[in-house]
């Protein structure tokens, strides 16, 4: 969504990163082509004036033009004030003291609510909650149909009934609290455009279940509109926070950056997909890090930690950086990558990624092609590619459907791949065996004295001082710190023989 915005900051700070010390007239630049991004990237021109104020009064400081890189100091200050202008911290979900704790959820027609609403009882089911859908839109031809359809998918149960809007609300109450069901979501219908009639109407039903939570889904395609469409919402239920969908569209991101300031309400979460799990509370932080094009490390955990099953990751990462990892290890962890989303996706949350490789389109299709040369691999070639000669090459190629220079290029960089996490899985073992020795074999002295031969230090020939080759171009500095005992200490841990 924010792709244009982070293309044309990330340019700016690598213009910026370019001088070693900052003027004024650099930082009047700079203030001037952000401010320029932010127009284009369709956010309201108080909201600009406001962000780029906000920066100027931290960067033309002295701080800044003292620094030793004034120009993260500029890109730190960036973020810092994205994130605010984002909302700051990430919403906070609190429950009702007397179940059920009610949800509202409000919105334009189109903006994608009812699809919204079983996504967020599917968030809610995550978190160890029992939520029930209320289908309170009684206008919209389909609308209770589409949300129990929906209901079926996440095993989440839907009531409503054919008397009024008003009514099925308040009834969903006494339904909720009859099954034991703690959280309720009410679905309400919309309009085309914001009239008397609807207004009036979701506001009486905000009166009758007095609402933990009143959220209103915003289509994030829709831009300005989306800020007009919150303040009219805002004024007439107290809103407890935005709901933004689409957000992996194509938008510029304008509503987003604007509805906080705009608002005073947050965005509580974000829809990333089409899919229901494509869903999750919206971090601040974590988009003002991606727009600057920084990453998202704490996103990629937590989808690893939502999609891999802990013991066979760790399984294969044993047998990595054994040097043991297979072709069907290598399949295995592809099928679990690729629970996470698409490709493309996890990659922009990677930090340090050049953007040409983020830019990169990774398709469906290409991984199903890796797959593809590898099941038309025997068990045996599979377990042991170095069995592959020129021959089977030719047989498997055309068993995929693929050419054999492409089956060649899988097998290179696969072993490759195999090759250096096997010597990361040593890395620094062969060092402190040598230290180790080294150490004993030195000058004597107390026990924990410094491993120091006399007149220099633990370095094998050839290398830099203070770093001992362990690997392929890996180092492992400080390692002359270490006292024997130390090392000795080390090695036992690791398994390592004297």
């Amino acid at each position: 969504m924010f792709q244009n915005l982070s293309d044309q900051l990330q340019s700016v700070f690598e213009n910026l990163s370019k001088k070693g010390v900052l003027s004024e007239t650099d930082v009047t630049e700079v203030l001037r082509e952000i401010r320029l991004a932010l127009l284009e990237a369709d956010v309201n021109l108080d909201v600009v004036k406001e962000l780029t104020e906000e920066i100027k009064s931290q960067a033309v400081g002295q701080k800044v033009h003292e620094a030793l890189n004034p120009a993260q100091q500029i890109v730190k200050i960036v973020n810092t004030e994205l994130g605010n202008a984002l909302g700051g911290e990430t919403y906070e979900v609190t429950y009702s003291s007397t179940p059920p704790t009610v949800v509202l959820m409000a919105g334009l027609q189109g903006a994608g609510k009812t699809t919204t609403s079983a996504k967020l009882a599917k968030w809610f089911k995550s978190q160890g909650r029992n939520p029930l859908m209320v289908g309170a839109d009684l206008q919209r031809p389909a609308a209770v149909e589409q949300l129990k359809t929906l209901g079926g998918q996440i095993d989440v149960p839907v009531f409503s009934e054919p008397t009024d809007p008003v009514q099925v609300a308040a009834s969903a109450i006494e339904e909720a609290k009859n099954t034991g069901r703690d959280v309720v979501i009410v679905d309400t219908a919309g309009r085309l455009a914001i009239d008397a009639e609807l207004m009036e109407q979701v506001r009486q039903i905000s009166d009758v279940v007095n609402p933990t939570h009143t959220f209103l889904v915003v289509d994030a395609m829709t831009g300005q509109d989306a800020v007009s469409v919150a303040k009219a919402f805002h004024e007439t239920l107290e809103l407890s926070g935005v709901i933004l969908s689409k957000l992996d569209g194509d938008a510029r991101g304008g509503a987003a950056l604007s509805v906080k300031k705009v608002v005073g309400r947050p965005i509580a979460f974000a829809a990333t997909g089409e899919k229901l799990e494509d869903f999750d509370l919206f971090h601040p932080d974590r988009m003002a890090s991606r727009i600057l094009g920084m990453g998202d490390v704490l996103t990629l955990i937590e989808k690893a930690e939502q999609t891999f099953d802990k013991e066979e990751a760790e399984v294969a990462a044993q047998k990595m950086l054994q040097g043991e990892f297979t072709l069907n290890d290598f399949i295995a962890q592809m099928q679990q990558i690729k629970k996470m989303g698409p490709l493309s996706n996890l990659m922009a949350l990677m930090p340090g990624l050049p953007k040409e490789v983020k830019d990169v389109e990774i398709t469906d299709n290409q991984v199903a092609r890796l797959e593809a040369i590898v099941y038309s691999m025997t068990e045996q070639e599979r377990e042991n590619p170095d069995l592959i000669d020129s021959s089977r090459k030719a047989r498997i190629a055309a068993g995929s459907g693929a050419e054999p220079s492409q089956v060649a290029a899988l097998l290179t960089q696969f072993k490759q791949m195999r090759k250096m996490m096997k010597k990361m899985g040593g890395f620094g073992t062969k060092a402190l065996k040598k230290g180790s020795r080294k150490g004993k074999k030195g000058k004597k002295g107390k026990k924990g004295g410094r491993v120091t031969a006399k007149g220099g230090r633990v370095t094998p020939k050839g290398t830099a001082p203070n770093k001992v080759e362990a690997g392929a171009g890996l180092t492992l500095p400080g390692l002359n710190s270490l006292s024997t005992s130390d090392i000795d200490e080390i090695a036992e841990k690791l398994g390592i023989e004297d």
